[in-house]
């Protein structure tokens, strides 16, 4: 079969499109990311929530505890770090790569945590 470069375009497009469909990362509860981090794992993830504490600037980086109202006591918020910030109270929604059992040493250990992440208000509806 004689190809064109045509083809070859279209192919190509096909196989970006697909890249970036899985490279979007679906949005998560917190429960969730507690109830499947070793399957999530160095994934890319995506969670909106409410912030409840922020702490900048340590170890180059900006720390924030997010509660999206799911997960029980102990599994109910999860920690994310970025170069961005944002204030208590905000809603946001943030997207980075999962770590799991993260032990940033001194007691300072995460069971789930989403490390450099892009911080985005939610859009309103």
């Amino acid at each position: 079969m004689y190809r064109t470069s045509r083809d070859y375009r279209l192919a190509g497009l096909i196989v970006l499109l697909i890249g970036v469909a899985s490279a979007a990362a679906a949005q998560m509860t917190v429960a969730q990311l507690h109830a499947e981090k070793d399957a999530l794992k160095g994934k890319t993830v995506t969670i909106t929530g409410e912030v409840t504490r922020v702490t900048n600037n340590v170890m180059s980086r900006n720390f924030l505890h997010l509660r999206d109202g799911t997960g029980k006591e102990g599994s109910d918020d999860v920690t994310v770090t970025s170069q961005q910030t944002a204030q208590v109270g905000d809603k946001i929604t943030v997207t980075g790569t999962l770590g799991v059992d993260r032990d940033f040493g001194s007691g300072y250990t995460y069971p789930v945590i989403i490390e450099q992440a892009t911080i985005s208000k939610p859009v309103q509806q």
